[in-house]
């Protein structure tokens, strides 16, 4: 019976798809045990949600009650308390199978009280919070809702981990929000809350500006690329088992190009793993193949980005994909680099990094983050001479 591609990219990367981070994992894990509040940061597709859902995994099994809240998905306040009410009543109230009679006394006391109706499709309960008539109703309404874990913890005489991913946008769903979720957080302490972001910028000043209501509240862990040595065991592991095999010269390949990127790895690597026959081993030609499946497969994204990016973010991208940098200001570097003026060239990078295609690696080192789109940059806007500078 043939074997299934044993890499996967796109979706979570759970149980055996999930690569290292075995430090991390455990010292997560201990944070939502002993209830301290924590800041995950990473880039996008660095695998800070796998991290947290395989901590989570294991909180669970050790008797947490585990709360999880997507941002992301939550645009409105009142998609936003449809969200908190779900998981409330789902992961934190112990309350089986889909009873409105249930749901309906847990939030009873809500200056906004959910429609409710269960989904057809699984049984499970659907909440839906309508626009109050004044706008302070539906503030009143999420406070209660965050406040309902710390309550639950105290009712069962468990610990409760409250997980909220891309935190950084509860700033976008309403500036004062912090105010609003510290004040309630601040008087839990039987929760752990766990916060995930992306967007350092944002998250720094929510966390790090002592004028802001998070200023130092929780630890900070940040997710960088995964060591080549703990990939490269992964990478030989998964072929193995599939009774294929990678020579260390094409190993050494995969781990440069993806430069420890989990996104990028399992990607090129799933390509790669696609063009061994069985009871064959991957050479450094079938990975410079995968390359150019994995530069075609992304190229619409990259061709937007570079679409959509103004003349100077275009100049950094270029600079950057050549030579990461640690002072992209410096004047050679500038001038090596044909970069805009000082005040151009400092809008342009911050603007880079608002949108997540650059930013600083652990060692402060500016760099495209985005896995494989250097080497598109390189390949696709490289510098072509005319025919009559030729």
């Amino acid at each position: 019976m043939p074997h299934t591609n044993p890499f996967t990219f796109g979706a979570l990367a759970l149980d055996e798809a999930f690569t290292d981070r075995e430090s991390e994992l455990r010292e997560l894990a201990a944070d939502m045990r002993n209830g301290q509040d924590v800041l995950v940061y990473a880039p996008r597709r660095y695998g800070k949600s796998s991290l947290v859902l395989r901590a989570s995994q294991e909180a669970i099994r050790e008797g947490l009650l585990v709360a999880y809240c997507d941002l992301m998905k939550t645009p409105t306040k009142e998609r936003l308390a449809a969200a908190l009410a779900k998981t409330v009543y789902r992961d934190l109230s112990g309350a089986v199978g889909g009873t409105l009679e249930r749901a309906a006394n847990l939030f009873r006391g809500l200056r906004v009280v959910p429609t409710m109706e269960v989904d057809p499709a699984d049984a499970s309960l659907r909440f839906t919070f309508h626009a109050a008539r004044r706008r302070a109703d539906i503030d009143d309404t999420i406070e209660a809702l965050l406040a309902l874990p710390g309550e639950i913890a105290a009712d069962r005489g468990r610990r409760v981990v409250l997980v909220f991913d891309e935190f950084q946008e509860i700033v976008s769903l309403d500036p004062v929000f912090p105010n609003l979720l510290r004040a309630v957080f601040q008087e839990q302490p039987e929760v752990a809350h766990v916060y995930l972001g992306s967007k350092r910028h944002v998250l720094e000043r929510i966390f790090e500006d002592r004028n802001e209501p998070f200023w130092r509240s929780a630890k900070r862990l940040e997710i960088g690329p995964i060591e080549p040595a703990a990939f490269a065991r992964f990478l030989r592991a998964r072929f193995d088992a599939t009774e294929k095999g990678i020579d260390d010269e094409a190993l050494d390949r995969v781990l440069d190009a993806a430069g420890g990127h989990p996104y990028g790895t399992q990607e090129l690597a799933y390509f790669l793993w696609e063009l061994v026959p069985r009871g064959h081993f991957a050479r450094l030609g079938d990975v410079e193949t995968a390359v150019e499946q994995a530069l075609r497969s992304e190229h619409n994204h990259f061709a937007k980005l570079w679409d959509d990016a103004p003349h100077a973010q275009r100049l950094v991208m270029l600079a950057l994909a050549d030579e990461p940098t640690r002072s992209p200001y410096a004047a050679a570097y500038a001038d090596a680099h044909d970069l805009p003026p000082k005040p151009a060239l400092q809008r342009a990078i911050g603007a880079l990094v608002t949108k997540e295609i650059a930013a600083r690696d652990l060692e402060d080192v500016y760099r495209i983050v985005e896995p494989f789109f250097a080497d598109w940059l390189r390949r696709e806007q490289a510098y072509q001479p005319s025919a009559a500078s030729a």
